[in-house]
């Protein structure tokens, strides 16, 4: 997942990175905003990068300014995002714009350094130059981090040699000390007297680690419109995922690779899933609470026309499974479309006895494509 800009921020600044001093506005809250006159930045804090050619960055020289900036953007989405709150922070006066980020490369198996000359808004066009954009693969420990990054230091001209070096130091602790997937800073500002700074950052992190990162989960929780799928996982242990307010389909699926096939199926067919879901049913221990979280999100979803249950069971009872899926159907009873319920593997024959003996609107099929076909022409016309 990736964090907001100002709790990316917040959260390295104590572990040494140097950062612009700034505070999180909420559009309801002008009225007790505290500024002095001075140069200002005012960033629009939304997880997806552009921000700044999608206009969500502007400048004040005065709390009015900044108000006023605020006002006129607090509704506006960013690349189908909306604007979750703003970060006003003092303007930098730099010498330099230059890149540098850290970020898990699966494919090599190991940590990707890039490093580049020039930052700022337009550095994927730098990036198409030759030899603009400097890389190697490193792996996750900090002495190679840093020897990877110091290598390709020698190819960069003299005067970043400094502040660089020392930001890779402190960058690549800051990426190990979080379980960073991604650590970003674009533009990093290199500072007259030889310092620097983090003028924007991108920070990834991976939710598997956060029941070892107190300060993260924190930061995740304070947030609980801004951060939704990753608040859900927290308080639900698994994960959901909205995908289409006005999906078609409401997806009550366990294995994460299994449902996104089942997402890209339905698109292909034409039909709008709602949902992405892996409800892991390994993890029910008999309780169908999982279940019951699931069907009050579809709940919300005002076109869905069929549920589509897919469980390929190794260890998992089905007859279990069935007794736990029609509980959670009565505990939700606003569910009143069909349901297609795709079961394979252990005791199989008893789900599929349980289900039809209880004489609800439930299609239990063995084969994945005839379940899908039956879920496409239960979902209504295609779009």
């Amino acid at each position: 997942m990736l964090l907001l800009e100002h709790d990316a921020k917040e959260l390295v600044h104590p572990l040494g990175i140097p950062i612009p001093p700034g505070v999180f506005v909420d559009s309801g809250a002008l009225d007790s905003l505290a500024l002095d006159d001075g140069a200002w930045v005012v960033k629009a804090q939304v997880g997806v990068g552009g921000r700044g050619k999608a206009g969500g960055i502007g400048f004040a020289a005065s709390k009015v300014e900044a108000a006023d900036f605020i006002r006129k953007h607090a509704d506006a989405t960013i690349k189908g995002h909306r604007v979750a709150g703003f970060r006003i922070e003092r303007k930098v006066d730099f010498v330099r714009e230059v890149y540098l980020s850290f970020m898990v490369d699966a494919a090599e198996r190991g940590i990707r350094v890039m490093l580049s000359a020039q930052g700022g808004v337009d550095v994927e066009a730098h990036a198409q130059h030759a030899d603009a954009m400097l890389s190697a693969v490193a792996a996750p420990d900090q002495a190679s981090l840093v020897a990877a990054a110091h290598t390709l230091l020698r190819d960069l001209p003299n005067d970043l040699h400094k502040p660089l070096g020392d930001a890779v130091e402190k960058l690549a602790r800051a990426f190990l000390r979080l379980d960073a997937t991604l650590l970003e800073v674009n533009p990093l500002f290199v500072l007259a007297d030889g310092s620097w700074m983090a003028g924007d950052m991108k920070l990834g992190v991976d939710e598997s680690a956060l029941p070892r990162q107190p300060e993260l989960e924190q930061a995740i929780r304070a947030r609980p419109d801004a951060y939704r799928e990753s608040n859900f996982k927290l308080e639900h242990d698994f994960d959901y995922v909205g995908i289409d307010a006005h999906g078609q389909v409401g997806l009550l699926t366990t294995g994460a690779g299994l449902s996104m096939m089942l997402i890209d199926e339905m698109l292909q067919a034409g039909r709008r899933p709602f949902n992405f879901c892996d409800v892991r049913t390994g993890q029910l221990r008999g309780s169908p609470a999982r279940l019951i979280e699931v069907l009050q999100q579809f709940t919300r979803g005002p076109d869905i026309a069929v549920v589509l249950v897919n469980v390929f069971a190794g260890i998992t009872d089905l007859g279990e499974f069935a007794q736990l899926l029609l509980a959670a159907l009565d505990a939700v009873p606003e569910i009143k479309v069909p349901v297609v319920a795709r079961l394979i593997g252990n005791n199989f024959p008893v789900a599929k006895q349980l289900i039809e003996q209880s004489g609800r609107r439930i299609t239990v099929e063995f084969d994945l494509d005839k379940a899908l076909q039956k879920a496409v022409e239960l979902a209504g016309g295609a779009v």
